[in-house]
């Protein structure tokens, strides 16, 4: 009977306590509805005075500033009451995050409104848009770069093969070819044979009407020397990383946006984020990987395989609803950390086989910064930096998730740098 009594009188104050949030939130709605009709009625007043003819004295200065901020503050109730944000003690379980962060809370929206919300103002608002406009850039780096990364090598880095006949070709092709006209309509072939005096030549002849050519066709003489030429360098790890940048950066604008609609829509959300964090991770590993050890199949595979594996293992230990509690904030930033971290190894590697070239020396400058990059944005992630220090100053801006995407960003970007030097470091050199 004790037992059935206390647990009675549980249920009764749990009930109690739900009672009691829901009058909290009725009061903070009316609250603000009986805010935004006061504004709106004193700004009526002012405005029915100006329209009469009514002259200000010396204080007009002072009556202006205060109508627009009550205007301000007109236009914000308004939004906020539109839009029902929310403080955190009012948010569904599932919502609550980050305790630092107070208020304009979105909670439990129609789809329609959420979508639309991506043009109001609330506390993730910068959270979308900085990633969005990092999406953006990605595809505009990625349109360019397919179209205006060079398909060939630049011939003034390239070794041409001693071919008989053709040993004095590469300096004088380099140094003719910057000043030479385009003749489309002239055949260099042809312009050969008509020098050439029948099926013996001699060899010092054959060279000066090659030179001849030169001077004066720049094109024909580039197909010329093209069998000659080392194959470009394959372009589609450079082309893994972005694609894996651009996913990565639209599901987390798209989490943001679209999680605060329902439990359901925000356990979805979530995953697809965590997957294009790991993304990134890993698709980050494929230029330096492929390129570092392009000339050594066995450790390339090996390496990109074994990041692969970290990755999908990653997005699966993701899928467990306990991942995305609040307690466990630490050990998301300690595995994505982790995955990150593991990229040390080929890049010493890398150092040791190739640590005389300056190329690599370049590279290595730019994974340190990117590294620099992502491991404050895991830092700021984890400790909740600086809203911590003044919880509810940064509930619009400046909070640690908008720093921490800031971050993801400038070290995609100075990941990309790095693999153009890549390109035109094995362009270059090849297997040689």
């Amino acid at each position: 009977m004790r037992l059935e009594r206390s647990t009675i009188k549980q249920s009764r104050k749990k009930e109690e306590r739900e009672r009691e949030r829901e009058r909290e939130r009725e009061r903070e709605r009316e609250e603000g509805g009986r805010t935004g009709a006061r504004e709106l009625s004193s700004m009526g007043e002012r405005d029915d005075g100006d329209c009469n003819g009514n002259v200000g004295d010396g204080n007009d200065d002072g009556h202006t500033s205060l109508t627009r901020s009550g205007r301000a503050r007109q236009l914000w109730h308004k939004v906020k009451n539109k839009y029902n944000l929310v403080e955190y003690h009012a948010l569904p379980a599932y919502l609550r995050d980050n305790e630092y962060i107070l208020r304009h809370y979105r909670a439990d929206w129609p789809l329609k409104q959420t979508l639309y919300s991506i043009f109001t103002i609330h506390n993730e608002t910068l959270n979308i848009w900085t990633h969005l406009a990092g999406f953006v850039l990605f595809l505009i780096i990625t349109i360019y770069t397919f179209l205006h990364l060079p398909r060939v090598a630049e011939l003034s880095h390239l070794y041409i093969p001693n071919v008989p006949d053709f040993h004095k070709l590469q300096s004088e092709l380099i140094s003719s070819l910057p000043s030479l006209p385009s003749l489309p309509h002239w055949h260099l072939p042809e312009a050969i044979s008509n020098c050439l005096p029948g099926a013996v030549t001699i060899v010092n002849r054959t060279e000066r009407c090659l030179l001849v050519g030169l001077r004066s066709m720049k094109e024909d003489a580039a197909n010329l020397v093209a069998p000659f030429l080392p194959r470009p360098t394959t372009r589609w790890p450079f082309f893994i990383f972005l694609g894996g940048a651009m996913f990565c950066l639209l599901s987390s604008s798209t989490c943001h946006l679209l999680y605060c609609h329902s439990k359901r829509m925000a356990y979805i959300m979530l995953r697809v984020d965590y997957a294009g964090i790991a993304s990134l991770i890993a698709a980050s590993f494929y230029p330096p990987v492929y390129y570092s050890f392009m000339c050594s199949p066995l450790l390339r595979n090996l390496y990109l395989t074994a990041i692969t594996t970290m990755g999908i293992a990653t997005v699966l230990v993701s899928l467990f609803p306990v991942f995305e509690t609040p307690q466990f904030r630490h050990v998301r930033a300690a595995l994505f950390s982790g995955m990150g971290i593991s990229g040390i190894a080929p890049i010493l590697h890398k150092l040791i086989l190739h640590g005389d070239e300056p190329a690599v020396l370049e590279t290595t400058g730019y994974e340190v910064a990117m590294g620099v990059f992502y491991g404050l944005g895991a830092l700021v992630y984890a400790t909740r930096i600086p809203e911590r220090w003044k919880p509810g100053k940064f509930d619009i801006a400046g909070h640690s998730h908008q720093l921490f995407h800031v971050l993801v960003v400038a070290g995609a970007y100075t990941h990309y740098q790095a693999g153009l030097v890549y390109l035109k470091w094995r362009d270059s050199k090849g297997c040689s």
